[in-house]
């Protein structure tokens, strides 16, 4: 796919201020870790992930993804009434209905003319969510639209650990199933896309290429059970290394077909961002796509696997700190649980 119209205009994010070390989280299962005979350090040693952050208990996302999107909107300088979409793109939402896109739109004050619906695919909601923007825009349906999200990682974490601490027959293949859900953290984000001619920054979203392999689409699954675990927290089971190989052969194929599609070689990128799982998935990513490595931006260290919310902040904060030059083109290197794959290639105007 080709956009010739479309500029992403603007990526805000949102952090809580509570943070959680991989140290705290391993002190709160030393009784598994001990019957187990696994050696400390594990968690940090093995994904790179140092902490982790997580909001309130008992906050609503809709309440946060609101601050975001008002963010987004804010700095973009493009006039509310000129938003037409409005999505709410994570995994977490408050309610199975109305949509959680509902309490963000009237909180952002957007017309009511605008589309207002959620988006959910795994860690690609958001992505999937300025894809539908940007074909809106391009099919001259809407000038604007915003897409944000908020994962809260906190009930998968902590639901995580209860699980573990009350299973006396818990194995260490079961345990590595459990692994990936140690993790998840949480964080908001929200990206304005709006059409060339309201554009303040011309940064063009240049177009990209979607890949599926629904043939994996048990890898990785999570949901509430609550006959199961007692409690509403959700539970996820991770076949986390079959998912690592799978994940990077999908990308490599759809790496492939992105450059096609863009007229990209591999040296006419000069940034990128990824989704962040952990340090053996950005190696394996980048060595197979023969990127150099140097070109990426990582937060996965500090914020953990944040889903749908990761690529999109890393980017924001990757922006902050000056990692994009003017004139650079930024490749977006989505993928999901599904196995689904988007990758974007946006232009940063000179």
């Amino acid at each position: 796919m080709r956009f010739q119209n479309v500029c992403l205009e603007n990526i805000a994010y949102t952090l809580p201020d509570e943070i959680v070390t991989s140290d705290e989280i391993e002190s709160r299962l030393q009784p598994v870790y001990d019957r187990l005979h696994l050696p400390a350090g594990r968690l940090e040693l093995m994904t790179g992930i140092r902490e982790r952050r997580f909001f309130p208990l008992g906050t609503r996302v809709g309440t946060i993804s609101a601050q975001t999107a008002n963010k987004a909107i804010d700095a973009s300088g493009i006039p509310r009434a000129k938003f037409g979409a409005i999505l709410h793109g994570s995994v977490c939402r408050d309610q199975l209905e109305p949509a959680t896109a509902c309490s963000v739109h009237h909180a952002t004050g957007l017309p009511a003319s605008a589309c207002v619906m959620d988006v959910s695919n795994a860690c690609l909601g958001l992505l999937n969510g300025a894809l539908l923007i940007a074909s809106m825009i391009e099919l001259g349906q809407i000038q604007a639209g915003v897409i944000v999200g908020t994962e809260d990682g906190r009930g998968l974490v902590e639901g995580t650990i209860a699980s573990l601490l009350s299973s006396p027959t818990l194995t260490r293949q079961q345990f590595k199933g459990e692994f990936a859900s140690l993790t998840i953290g949480s964080a908001s984000a929200a990206l304005v896309l709006c059409d060339k001619r309201l554009s303040r920054t011309g940064n063009r979203l240049l177009g990209g290429h979607c890949l599926a392999d629904s043939s994996h689409h048990q890898l990785c699954a999570g949901g509430v059970e609550v006959a199961k675990f007692g409690d509403d927290r959700p539970r996820m089971q991770t076949d986390s290394e079959a998912l690592l190989h799978a994940g990077v052969t999908l990308a490599k194929q759809n790496w492939d077909a992105t450059k096609k599609a863009l007229g990209w070689r591999n040296s006419d990128v000069h940034k990128a961002f990824t989704h962040q799982v952990g340090k053996a998935h950005r190696k394996l990513l980048y060595e197979n796509l023969a990127l150099n490595p140097d070109i990426d931006f990582a937060t996965v260290e500090f914020l953990g696997n944040t889903g749908s919310a990761a690529l999109p902040t890393t980017a924001a904060i990757g922006l902050e700190r000056g990692h994009v030059k003017r004139g650079e083109n930024v490749a977006l290197l989505g993928i999901g649980s599904g196995l689904n794959c988007v990758m974007l290639g946006w232009n940063i105007a000179s």
